[in-house]
């Protein structure tokens, strides 16, 4: 057949050329470029080849990954740091010391013990710091305050907070009398949540800056300006550290950089994920860090609210309007707040980096004259034009450029590419414009179909497997199980695009009768490979041209995927002569076209899989409320997506090759071993290294109207933030735990809609003098109604209130012994807003905190005033104690399950109460 083509081909070639006669020299230039094209055309592209790329590309992504996140410093010890430099080995001791107190949340006994380690180690800063240094140590205690933020994730809420404790340190140099009205801080929290130890969060961040602490001690007799080390509790509660220490603190008042260092996993490198609102600190940070960490599109999705999450460094920004820099530990984030954050899988290397980066940050800054300029006084135009765009390269140079400059850059590349694409298409006509809408179809094509397949998987895969999310301790597994379809899909999309575009120029040219048919055939595969590579490129600028129409800081990803494959086609492929014949797309376009991309990007899009992954384990904040597909579609749509994006270059290559069929069949034998070794149980979905989060609590409620007899009910609870359902583990606890949705708890608007309760031994460990109460003092209903309640939290000093704002105008919250007023009615609406008709009061405190409070709450005059069974108010009190039988369930709690703490998920003991609308 192929023998039988070729003289056909000859064949036609010689009429071409014989029937011109003598001929001229145009003909024969065009007889040439004919024959060069079928030549071509007839020898396809080698599948080998394709492949070969292809496995190439993926290795190089690997490899650049490993370099630019795993690649960590030698840890040095205090003799190879030396007095001025930064030891692991020294800050490791620090960490070691805080885990072994166990956990240690705001209140407990653990936390006192671990506050007075980092008090100690202060005071030995204080004793060995250079002659010249003055180093002032500071235990400050705090008494009562409350906690407003009006956006992010603490939004609608009221964080109060009392007696709390934080170590403060400020080192300052002693013949510098200015560097006490100008100060660098340097934060991190002790406290941790009570179900873990805490060495990733952030135990190894209150390590590192003890050992800054004694480095800077060494060097501020050169700096003009003072740092401040806050190591503040009550971060884990509601961020009431920090405002603590901004709102009551002396030395706040000078601090003009915060710095806020924090851990959503353990280990690795430690990478700035906020920046700002003034680019100063990021661009100083860049000039002089040894091994920089950062990226923008972290900071999008941060404050996009896609990460449910806060750090300290909102309050420095919100509360105190500072700029500065938040730095976080996000490698194996599925430990984040469970037993696994322990010292074991601490990474060598990550303090480290994170001490030498930060000892430099800190020097230069504290050396410089002059602050970054204060942004508070700036404009919303001006905050946005100043905001930093920084990502790095390897972990070896950061990229620092302001909105301002991306906004000329982009516009300058957008304005030539339109220039360039409206030139093209006025040349090419109606064709060319058609030939691109076809070409884009098949870009299409390949997002519907990438999307459709791996989608399909997702929601396939919680109906066959034992765990909605099989692939949580063993990662890998998704490239076979929503990565093989998406490639598969992928390719199927763009086949059906190619056919498509296929049909459409043979018809063209058919019309045209310009060539012969067999000729035609192959200039259609050639100019089509063109268009969809060519297509790849449009797709890019058009996300090029929605980022900067909204001022996306990562949209620089769009300019690199844009810019240098179509440079390279430019350089390797374009031509200004309509008129010349397409040939076969070099492989040196792909590779240089590719090359620069890759390298900027693989690593940040390999990281931000990883995150999503690791985040499965706490993915079903309102346990039984997210259907159990929905983390696996999050997966799946961000492989698929990026997949669509970034092979939608290489993909553009498979069709003059024979890889098609190869591509297919190894897609379906990866995605059939990785769904084989899901069935089978071969790769378990947790470990214990990398546990289920659950949790186990003591429920006591005392719900009920007043006016009525209601007997206190009291059970177990069991559930998980994971998705999926827990029949395997209370098999194997065997305490007569009874599942499914027909119990609904309302842990005080964190619902538990899916989980496990029984009623074994369950009143035992507690008494009724542990419930708290509601007494409603006076209820006045004159002019305006205003009702006076009391509240007592007995031995609680972590408890959430809600207050009905459908029925309740404003309220005010006081300290019933001290007469203190904690929350006033005097606060902005904004400040007092609500979430689903409930504004909530989380308080958190030391063992001398407050347990009376009275309530004033001022009625809505249109109040309904409802007849129902509808709260006005509901109380959940904690108690960090274990009862005999939820004791005996975490003993035997399977192996790959953890408890899991949050700011509002309750301690092992909870108590229940409400105060309903028509008491």
């Amino acid at each position: 057949m192929t023998t039988r083509k070729r003289r056909e081909t000859a064949s036609v070639a010689s009429k071409g050329s014989n029937s011109g006669g003598d001929g001229s020299e145009k003909q024969s230039s065009n007889d040439g470029e004919i024959r060069t094209v079928v030549s071509v055309g007839n020898s396809k592209r080698s599948s080998i080849s394709w492949l070969a790329l292809f496995f190439i590309i993926s290795y190089s992504c690997s490899a650049i990954y490993q370099y630019q996140f795993q690649n960590m410093p030698v840890p040095l010890t205090a003799e190879q740091a030396g007095k001025r430099g930064f030891s692991e080995v020294e800050a490791f001791s620090h960490v070691k010391a805080l885990t072994e107190v166990g956990p240690h949340p705001v209140g407990s006994e653990a936390l006192h013990q671990a506050l007075q380690y980092v008090l100690t180690a202060c005071e030995t800063i204080k004793k060995t710091a250079h002659w010249e240094v003055d180093v002032e140590v500071d235990l400050f205690h705090v008494e009562s305050g409350a906690n407003h933020l009006v956006s992010g994730l603490f939004a609608g809420k009221s964080l109060v907070y009392s007696d709390l404790d934080h170590v403060v340190v400020r080192i300052l140099p002693k013949y510098t009398s200015e560097a006490r009205e100008e100060s660098i801080l340097v934060s991190s929290h002790i406290d941790t949540v009570f179900s873990t130890e805490g060495a990733g969060d952030c135990s190894s961040c209150v390590g590192v800056m003890l050992e800054l602490a004694r480095g800077v001690s060494q060097w501020a007799h050169g700096l003009k300006k003072g740092v401040i080390f806050l190591f503040n509790t009550g971060e884990e509660e509601g961020l009431n550290g920090a405002h603590s220490f901004i709102t009551q603190h002396p030395w706040s008042k000078t601090v003009r950089m915060a710095i806020d260092l924090e851990a959503m996993g353990i280990g690795g490198k430690s990478s700035i994920f906020q920046a700002g609102p003034h680019p100063g600190a990021i661009e100083s940070f860049a000039s002089v860090a040894k091994y920089p960490s950062g990226q923008t599109i972290a900071q999008d999705l941060f404050t996009s609210g896609v990460i449910k999450s806060a750090t300290d460094f909102q309050v420095y920004k919100e509360v105190a309007g500072l700029s500065g820099l938040d730095f976080a530990y996000v490698d194996n984030t599925a430990v984040y707040h469970t037993k696994n954050d322990k010292l074991e899988l601490l990474t060598k290397g990550s303090l480290q980096h994170l001490g030498e980066n930060m000892l430099a940050f800190l020097l230069h800054v504290g050396a410089s004259s002059q602050f970054p300029e204060d942004s508070s006084t700036e404009s919303k135009e001006d905050i946005s034009n100043n905001k930093a765009i920084y990502f790095d390269i390897l972990g070896t140079y950061m990229v620092v450029y302001r909105q301002k400059f991306a906004n000329l850059l982009h516009n300058s590349v957008i304005m030539q590419s339109l220039l360039i694409w409206v030139t093209s298409l006025a040349m090419g006509g109606i064709p060319a414009a058609a030939s691109l809408a076809l070409s884009c179809l098949g870009v299409l094509f390949t997002w519907l179909f990438s999307l459709g397949f791996s989608v399909l998987v997702a929601f396939l895969l919680p109906l066959v497997s034992s765990s909605p999310v099989p692939y949580v301790s063993s990662p890998w597994l998704v490239v076979g199980l929503f990565g093989a379809p998406a490639i598969l899909g992928a390719l199927t999309g763009q086949h059906l695009g190619y056919l498509l575009f296929q049909k459409y120029l043979l018809n063209l040219h058919s019309k045209r009768g310009q060539f012969p048919t067999i000729i035609r055939a192959e200039l259609v595969k050639l100019e089509a490979e063109r268009w969809l590579y060519k297509a790849g490129s449009f797709q890019w600028l058009i996300l090029l041209i929605l980022g900067n129409y909204f001022k996306i800081g990562s949209s620089y990803l769009a300019l690199v995927w844009l810019v240098s494959p179509a440079f390279a086609y430019g350089f390797f492929e374009a031509t200004l002569s309509p008129a010349r014949l397409p040939k076969p797309l070099k492989l040196a376009t792909l590779v240089l076209g590719l090359a620069t991309p890759i390298l900027i990007s693989a690593g940040i899009f390999i990281r931000l899989g990883a995150t999503l992954i690791g985040g499965m384990v706490r993915l079903d904040r309102n346990p039984g409320g997210t259907p159990e597909w929905l983390g696996n579609v999050v997966i799946a749509a961000y492989i698929a997506a990026l997949l669509s994006l970034t092979l939608v270059y290489l993909l553009s290559y498979v069709h003059l090759s024979g890889a098609k069929r190869t591509i297919t069949l190894a897609s379906l034998l990866l995605f059939s071993l990785s769904l084989a070794a899901v069935l089978s149980g071969v790769v378990p979905p947790f470990s214990e290294d990398t546990a289920r989060a659950v949790n186990v609590v003591h429920v006591v409620d005392a719900t009920g109207k007043l006016d009525e007899r209601h007997d206190t009910v009291s059970y177990v609870s069991l559930f998980s933030t994971t998705p999926g359902n827990l029949n395997k583990e209370v098999e194997q606890i065997n305490e007569n735990f009874v599942c499914g949705k027909d119990k609904p708890i309302d842990f005080v608007t964190f619902s538990v809609k899916y989980g496990c309760w029984t009623y074994n031994d369950t009143m035992s460990g507690w008494s009724e003098a542990d419930i708290p109460t509601i007494h409603v003092k006076s209820d006045t209903k004159e002019n305006e109604r205003i009702t006076q309640v009391s509240i007592d939290t007995k031995e609680s000093v972590r408890w959430v209130l809600a207050i009905n704002t459908k029925e309740i105008e404003d309220f005010k919250f006081t300290d019933a012994r001290s007469s203190e007023e904690l929350i006033s009615e005097d606060i902005s609406e904004d400040k007092k807003s609500s979430v689903d008709d409930w504004h909530i009061i989380q308080f958190s405190g030391g063992k001398n905190a407050p347990r009376l409070f009275d309530l004033t709450l001022y009625w809505k005059s249109d109040s309904t005033q409802s007849t129902d069974n509808g709260s006005l108010l509901k109380l959940r009190t904690d108690v960090n104690r274990l009862t005999p039988i939820t004791e005996r369930v975490l003993e035997k709690l399977p192996r790959w399950c953890s408890l899991f703490g949050k700011s509002t998920s309750p301690h092992t003991l909870a108590f229940l109460r409400n105060l309903p609308v028509n008491f």
